[in-house]
């Protein structure tokens, strides 16, 4: 498709950001706020200052200068997040995931710490907090997604309580590892909703975990381990769903499937579930530790949004990454309707392909790179076992080394807990790193 050139009726002259004679400030103060002077047109305006967003800004910068980019981004810091499983199994320090957004922020990027409110895409533009208005030549959607405990009767106030956590959220990730340390008997149970969730395999992963944990620690024959997911399947990528069932029967827990999470009852200790096969039926379970995996969704101001689909995610071309309708907004990572699991490997396949196609789109050619869906979920298994779980739209393995990634390994673990940080703390977040496909065909002799 051809580029959008022309610049909307929303565009107003440049305002420069900096003077001559004002003193050079510390990486931190280089942004901008809702209040504060600043630009009101960027040739690429990037929403979203999380994996996605950051990712993109980079590479945003290096094909028109860092001064013509811009990124919205209410947050102070920026997080890891995948990292939190090891952090509510006591494996990892909460610390040890999260840098200032000042310091991921592309060097000359303009940070412009506010909330959207509302995207105009037909005047290709967006308002800020204030009614500040930005206009863009072309726009990156990468808002992430939205998590919601208070879908749950008794969240979140029921994290007030002891013996309960959740590894998707920053308020509660360190109380799984309190309740599982604290935890002497009884069910241990960990959930599924029924809603798209980013790291679909994250709410076994601790589940394992803390199998382990109670085995370690000689609590585990008096733990009655429960997995009540929303779903039909344990994974849906039959190659490591049989893996994961044989783990499953081997250290004897129980899996309930079309169990949804729909009430907690935390002063009593129990966890209401709906029976999704039989409508009106629910099951009350009394559990000694409770991880909850919360239902999720995109962001409010996408929801009857221009740019978005019916359910509320932003609605794109599953292989270019170009919005369906507007040629010169882009969508990126867990707010889009791509039909791939929502993780950081995912975005950094993502990344690489949406990187060609604003290329293309810029010399007015149309788009010929295609992203396959590629995600990975390292599951972890133990405290020093995975499996690398990597697959594409088709729910096939698209694997990169030539060793069968279903079984568990000590190798998939250390690349989950020390070489994957790295590389997104140097390489992701600073565009260099577009997931393993070239690797991929080197090791696989260009057979895949």
């Amino acid at each position: 498709m051809a580029a959008m050139g022309l610049i909307s009726s929303c565009t107003r002259p440049l305002v420069p950001l900096l003077r001559p004679g004002v003193p050079k400030m510390s990486p931190s103060q280089l942004h901008t706020t809702a209040g504060c002077a600043a630009k009101d047109y960027y040739e690429a305006l990037v929403l979203g200052g999380g994996t996605g967003g950051i990712t993109m800004s980079a590479r945003m910068k290096r094909k028109v200068g860092a001064g013509n980019v811009a990124v919205v981004e209410p947050q102070e810091k920026h997080y890891y997040q995948p990292l939190w499983t090891l952090v509510g199994a006591g494996a990892k320090q909460l610390a040890t995931s999260s840098r200032t957004t000042a310091s991921v922020m592309p060097p000359g990027v303009k940070w412009i710490q506010s909330r959207v409110q509302k995207l105009d895409p037909d005047k290709n533009c967006v308002y800020l907090e204030n009614n500040q208005k930005i206009s863009y030549k072309y726009l990156i959607i990468a808002l992430g997604l939205q998590l919601h405990y208070e879908k749950i009767k008794g969240l979140p106030e029921g994290f007030k309580y002891p013996k309960i956590g959740s590894n998707y959220s920053i308020h509660t990730v360190e109380k799984t590892w309190k309740a599982l340390q604290d935890f002497e008997e009884g069910n241990a149970i960990f959930t599924f909703p029924n809603t798209p969730v980013k790291c679909a395999g994250a709410p076994q992963k601790i589940m394992y975990l803390s199998e382990a944990y109670f085995r370690k620690t000689g609590k585990r024959s008096k733990a009655n381990i429960f997995f009540n997911t929303s779903l039909g399947v344990i994974f849906g990528v039959q190659k490591y769903a049989d893996a994961l069932l044989e783990i499953i029967k081997s250290r004897n827990i129980t899996v309930n499937y079309r169990h949804n999470l729909i009430e907690v009852r935390a002063d009593k200790q129990e966890a209401v579930f709906e029976n999704l096969d039989k409508p009106g039926a629910t099951e009350v379970y009394q559990y000694g530790m409770l991880h909850v995996t919360p239902p999720m969704g995109p962001p409010d101001v996408l929801l009857n949004s221009p740019v978005s689909d019916a359910a509320g995610w932003v609605d794109v071309d599953k292989e270019t990454l170009q919005h369906k309708k507007y040629p010169n907004v882009f969508g990126i990572g867990d707010c889009t309707n791509l039909p791939t699991s929502k993780t950081a490997a995912a975005i950094a396949g993502q990344s690489g392909v949406l990187d060609k196609t604003i290329s293309s789109i810029m010399k007015g050619k149309t788009p010929t790179k295609k992203y396959d869906g590629y995600t990975s979920c390292p599951l972890v298994t133990n405290y020093n076992r995975a499996i690398l779980a990597e697959f594409d739209y088709n729910a096939q393995p698209l694997e990169t080394f030539p060793i069968d990634q279903s079984k568990e390994r000590l190798t998939s673990f250390h690349m989950k807990a020390h070489m994957m940080p790295v590389l997104y703390w140097h390489g992701l977040l600073k565009g260099f790193w577009g997931g393993p496909a070239p690797i991929r065909k080197l090791l696989h002799l260009g057979l895949k």
